[in-house]
């Protein structure tokens, strides 16, 4: 449909071949009044792109022609214009799904759904963490405590969802980690200590302890009743960007802008195991509910699946065109799915014996 219009653009102002086209682009560039601004290419080759903008190729190459047209006639025919106009910014403003949560104008980098189902947390850009009721999607709270871009947000899987009970953390760009609970808009408590960004956070399966990956190549372990650290472990050569616990509490696994993921034992604080196969970042990670297996995904594309007793990986999912940014495990240990979301704007859902699908 929208292309349709952006056609009947083209018809409107007179132009209806590229010989005409590029007379007419002359014409204008000569005068003061008609000059091209330098937002709209000539060619077709600069409206393409390989970005997340490039949703719409066969659209985006016709869009600098009729944009030609548009200036080159306007006066002509004016009032057509104007109605095409508005008929153009109804059809895109109706490209969008239902149910959109509109937290922010800066990008969400996060989101989790509550252990009850009945809340999802977004984190955003801007600096704010905001509560939705599901399914009906409406908002709860909007939670101020942070300045920096926020890196993740999380629900604890133990702690309830009532009175004074810290049961979400979150974490940003400028090494904040905050502690909520749902009876405020304002952080109930802090874990002090972190010098430059935390990328992510995760809940241990107690619900008592808190893993976080920094940008200063380490991980921090904290005791949440007491608030106070305790491990502090470094041994990646980058960034820790991801972090994971086993399903019974003794192991971590942390993935790393160095290419490399590590699993530790919590009871010595040192790591047991080092998976090498990644060419770029491993941007997620985590243990499957059978326990001896682990997922990551990288900004190489691939999701791999590593079998812990063996020390290998086992099976590389080509599932996706672009960086896998996040991997998860559901369900049981016989019957398991993997998730994975992707820059390139898909998320796949993978039965872990089969392949994805």
């Amino acid at each position: 449909r929208l292309k349709k219009l952006l056609v009947a653009a083209g018809k409107l102002s007179g132009v209806t071949t590229h010989k005409d086209l590029v007379a007419e682009q002359e014409q204008m560039e000569d005068g003061d009044e008609g000059r091209i601004s330098p937002r709209f290419g000539t060619t077709r080759e600069q409206g393409r792109s390989n970005g997340p903008d490039s949703s719409l190729p066969s659209i985006q190459c016709h869009v600098p022609r009729h944009g030609l047209s548009l200036l080159g006639s306007g006066r002509r025919n004016q009032p057509q214009l104007n109605t095409l106009r508005n008929k153009i910014s109804t059809s895109l403003s109706t490209l969008s799904t239902t149910n959109v949560l509109r937290s922010a104008i800066p990008a969400l980098s996060y989101c989790n759904i509550s252990p009850c189902s009945g809340y999802l947390a977004t984190g955003s850009w801007s600096g704010l963490v905001k509560l939705w009721r599901l399914p009906s999607c409406n908002p709860v709270a909007t939670l101020t405590g942070h300045n920096g871009r926020i890196g993740a947000v999380t629900f604890s899987p133990q702690a309830g969802l009532a009175d004074n009970v810290a049961c979400l953390s979150s974490c940003d760009s400028d090494g904040v980690v905050n502690l909520w609970s749902m009876s405020s808009t304002r952080p109930v408590a802090h874990l002090p200590g972190h010098g430059c960004r935390v990328a992510r956070l995760n809940y241990h399966p107690s619900g008592r302890f808190l893993g976080t990956a920094c940008y200063d190549h380490s991980w921090r372990f904290w005791d949440l009743e007491t608030t106070n650290e305790i491990l502090h472990q470094e041994g990646h050569s980058g960034p820790v960007y991801s972090i994971s616990f086993h399903r019974d509490g003794s192991l971590l696994a942390t993935g790393g802008l160095d290419s490399y993921c590590r699993v530790w034992d919590l009871r010595t604080g040192r790591a047991v195991l080092f998976l090498e196969g990644h060419l770029k970042s491993v941007l997620s990670c985590d243990f499957a509910p059978d326990g001896y297996h682990l997922g990551t995904g990288s900004e190489d594309n691939s999701c791999k699946i590593w079998d812990l007793r063996q020390h290998k990986s086992i099976y590389s999912i080509p599932a996706h065109n672009n960086m896998v940014t996040y991997c998860k495990f559901a369900g049981t240990p016989n019957n398991s799915m993997l998730l994975t979301a992707s820059y390139d704007s898909t998320a796949k859902v993978c039965p872990t014996k089969v392949g994805c699908h």
